[in-house]
């Protein structure tokens, strides 16, 4: 199973039980290796004490090379040493030549190497070897005996079977084991339990989430969980926020297309009809039915247009355009429109860097110089204007229409409110107010008044200004 589709309870338990699980081998390893070399010790100065008894007992006649060791030493010697019948010791006497003196002939002669520095104050040295089959472990003793008569160098060879120390060692390793296994099964039992209380939360929230009707994105209630997890119920709840905005958006689109559409469409059908039934004049006809495929064109492309906006916010952010140089390039677009009302018309711009999509800033420059040159009086006066401040950017497009009333003023930003809805479709400043507030502005509609009376609109956006990262 791989780790991204393990449950969050067996990654815990997991994370907890295989780290401890490998520190209990390794410190039961450790702990037996240490009753092994304690056991070692203790019986190794059983077999050095065995070795010491045996020396005391030896006798030597002349001095050094001529030196004739003797020795009685009885079997009987050894038993105060042996633990009980599960061992058995045997021993050797010789002299530094390996000549046997006493003891076990077949016991091989030592030829090894008394320690630099030693555990014990003596010369003695432990090695492991076999005896008649059976492992031993020796200890060798190195024991100077002295007389009235003599002086010379006994070579001391105690062995031991390893029956007593294999049964203490099984002993102290099961018993280590069985410990090891009890802490394990302790520690295993907490952590489920912790794991279990710990991941309370979570499943709680998965079933609320579980039991929830088809279409329900309201906030998780998550108030008692636990501090770790209230990033994350604050993240889902954001994700669920902007899931239901665009849920509610598309169903606007859906009821709003469905409703707006239906009555061009009725029209058109009306037209058509009338037309073949002969009504009215072809041309007549013609002309009605191509007004209102315009008008129809018209809804639906800025419907399309206000869907578009949703999407573009859910994005992630842009590059900085120039406002300004996109405003002028929309104004180029539309000089045949205002050529066509023989409008004067003024342009001022400076560079005004905004953090956007493109295409919301041509749809809200196009839109508002589209209501502007709508409403202007032929040969009238036109201007816009680009100036920004320290933080922001204003785009002011001027006219000296008729100007709005305080009633239509309020209402002019919503969809489908239009002062004329023969004329237009009343999407056009809706689209401004989402563009705008995608962008974290404003859009606001004035009238200018001159001498107490007005003398035209003035549509004002309010953008924030890319900040020139060196200032």
């Amino acid at each position: 199973m791989s780790v991204r589709s393990m449950s969050l309870r067996r990654y815990l338990l997991l994370g907890i039980l295989l780290p401890v699980g490998v520190f209990v081998v390794i410190n039961t390893v450790g702990l037996y290796r240490q009753a092994l070399e304690a056991i070692n010790t203790a019986y190794d100065r059983t077999l050095l004490a065995s070795a010491k008894s045996i020396g005391e007992q030896l006798d030597v006649v002349g001095f050094e090379d001529g030196a004739v060791l003797r020795a009685t030493v009885p079997y009987s010697a050894l038993e105060a040493f042996e633990a009980d019948t599960q061992s058995r010791m045997f021993y050797r006497v010789s002299s530094r030549s390996g000549t046997l003196v006493s003891g076990f002939e077949e016991l091989p002669f030592w030829v090894g190497k008394i320690p630099d520095r030693g555990a014990y104050a003596a010369l003695v040295d432990f090695y492991d070897d076999t005896f008649r089959g059976d492992p031993v472990r020796v200890a060798v003793l190195l024991q100077p005996v002295v007389s009235q008569t003599g002086r010379g160098m006994a070579v001391v060879q105690v062995a031991e079977t390893l029956e007593l120390r294999q049964t203490l060692t099984r002993k102290i390793l099961f018993d280590t084991l069985w410990r090891q296994a009890v802490l394990v099964a302790v520690i295993a039992l907490v952590a489920v339990v912790v794991v279990q209380r710990a991941t309370r939360p979570v499943r709680r929230i998965s079933q609320e989430l579980q039991a929830r009707p088809e279409g329900d994105l309201t906030p998780i209630a998550a108030s008692h969980a636990p501090r770790e997890l209230i990033p994350l119920v604050d993240a889902t709840n954001q994700v669920m926020t902007r899931l239901q905005h665009l849920l509610d958006n598309q169903k606007r689109f859906v009821r709003d297309t469905a409703h707006q559409l239906r009555t061009p469409l009725a029209v058109l059908k009306t037209q058509v009809q009338s037309a073949l039934r002969g009504d009215v004049e072809s041309r007549q006809a013609l002309l009605e039915i191509n007004d209102t495929v315009d008008r129809a064109t018209t809804l639906a492309n800025q419907m399309l247009s206000l869907a578009k906006v949703e999407q573009l916010r859910q994005q992630p952010d842009s590059a900085a355009n120039d406002l300004s140089g996109l405003v002028r390039s929309v104004a180029l677009e539309m000089s045949p429109l205002i050529a066509a009302k023989d409008l004067e018309f003024d342009i001022t711009t400076e560079p005004a860097p905004v953090q956007s999509h493109e295409w919301m800033l041509r749809e809200l420059t196009r839109n508002l110089l589209h209501n502007a040159i709508k409403h202007s009086p032929s040969k009238g006066v036109l201007s816009v204007r680009v100036i920004t401040d320290a933080t922001s950017v204003a785009l002011t497009i001027a006219d000296n229409g008729p100007g709005v009333t305080a009633e239509l003023q309020n209402r002019l930003f919503q969809p489908f409110s239009a002062g004329d809805m023969h004329s237009g479709s009343g999407l056009g400043l809706a689209i401004c107010r989402e563009i705008t507030q995608a962008l974290g502005g404003s859009v606001s509609l004035e009238n200018r008044e001159v001498h107490g009376r007005i003398a035209g609109l003035d549509a004002t956006v309010r953008l924030p200004l890319v900040q020139n990262e060196s200032s």
